[in-house]
């Protein structure tokens, strides 16, 4: 049964967090890919009925990187791209928005990774993604940088990292040893599964570093792919399938809806803000973000959540229209219809994101 948490509550529902992250600072280290988005100019059609596609900087890992920073907090990104001009670009944009980039590697004998995503007008998204190898999958556990790992408050990552080796071996390594140097573990396992070799090889990859994690994050779609049918929203299948003795969080998102967290001794629901969306690629990320920044400042759980939703973007590529947060008079609620030339904030386009100030 759910319950409705109180101030009183907080303390005892963040005690685990807290245990874990008294000695470190507030570094979260995001691995993983970083890479070319193509998106249609137009809103509501297939690949293949796109007149023309736009680049956008993308990948999972990068977006909460540069989530993370624009919400005031410190993260760094390592990963591998291409020594081209996609790449370069890639890194710049990453620097530009204050993410340390010293674990990013380039490779001169593979190109950047890129994907063509669009969301169709019957709401199914579409993936068209070339990487043959890519450089993201070519990291090596050699060129890690260890003591960005090290220095880590919280060790973010994905599963696209293991699908193929050497990738796989650097992911599991980096894993190892953000581990053993006290790190907050976090997972969003980010499914996309025409890149895997089958469903089962998603599943079991998926699922083969689940039990280390300390927070998840989730949806209900990849409840349903991962139990193999089970229903997304009966919280007896995310305890006794999914949720672990260790985890100090899951978080099942719900888009519109919110989202439901599980804990080793709370769980219940935070609802969703109302918003008109224009394109939901990226959202997860941003929720993402919101919830590490939060958990790495203060590991109030239930704080994390609510600043989470609040930050949720319904934009293409939180790289280059991410959340912004400033300091004056508080923390406040944005959010409008105008574009970046026109809004009376000045800031980036934001219909239909949160904007923290």
């Amino acid at each position: 049964m759910a319950v409705s948490l109180n101030p009183g509550d907080i303390k005892d529902l963040s005690s685990g967090f807290e245990r874990k992250l008294e000695v470190k600072n507030s570094l979260v280290v995001c691995f993983g890919e970083l890479l070319i988005d193509f998106v249609p100019t137009v809103g509501g059609v297939s690949l293949a009925e796109a007149p023309a596609f736009k680049k956008a900087p993308g990948g999972a890992p990068a977006n909460v990187a540069v989530g993370i920073s624009r919400l005031g907090g410190s993260s760094a990104f390592i990963g591998k791209v291409g020594d081209d001009e996609f790449g370069h670009m890639l890194v710049d944009i990453l620097k530009q928005n204050n993410v340390d980039c010293s674990g990013v590697r380039f490779d001169p004998n593979a190109r950047t990774a890129l994907a063509f995503v669009t969301l169709r007008a019957d709401g199914e998204r579409e993936f068209l993604f070339f990487r043959h190898p890519s450089a993201d999958m070519l990291l090596t556990e050699r060129e890690l940088e260890l003591k960005v790992i090290q220095q880590a408050k919280i060790f973010h990552y994905g599963s696209i990292s293991l699908i193929d080796e050497p990738s796989k071996s650097a992911h599991l390594a980096a894993l190892k040893l953000a581990k053993n140097a006290g790190c907050l573990l976090s997972y969003d396992p980010n499914l996309r599964l025409p890149l895997w070799p089958s469903p089962e090889a998603a599943r079991d990859g998926i699922m083969s570093i689940w039990d280390q994690s300390d927070i998840v994050k989730i949806s209900e779609d990849e409840i349903t792919f991962l139990t193999g049918g089970d229903d997304p929203y009966d919280d007896n299948v995310v305890l006794k399938k999914l949720f672990r003795p260790n985890f100090k969080l899951l978080i099942v998102t719900e888009g519109s809806q919110g989202c439901r967290y599980y804990t080793q001794k709370f769980r219940g629901r935070v609802a969703g803000i109302k918003a008109k969306p224009i394109d939901t690629t990226g959202a997860g990320d941003a929720f993402v973000s919101g919830i590490l920044f939060r958990v790495a400042s203060d590991p109030s759980i239930f704080q994390s959540i609510l600043l989470a939703g609040r930050t949720t973007a319904t934009r293409r590529s939180t790289l280059c229209k991410c959340l912004r947060r400033h300091h004056g008079d508080g923390e406040r609620s944005h959010s409008c219809s105008t574009d970046e030339r026109s809004c009376p904030k000045n800031t980036v386009q934001c219909h239909p994101c949160m904007i923290i100030f």
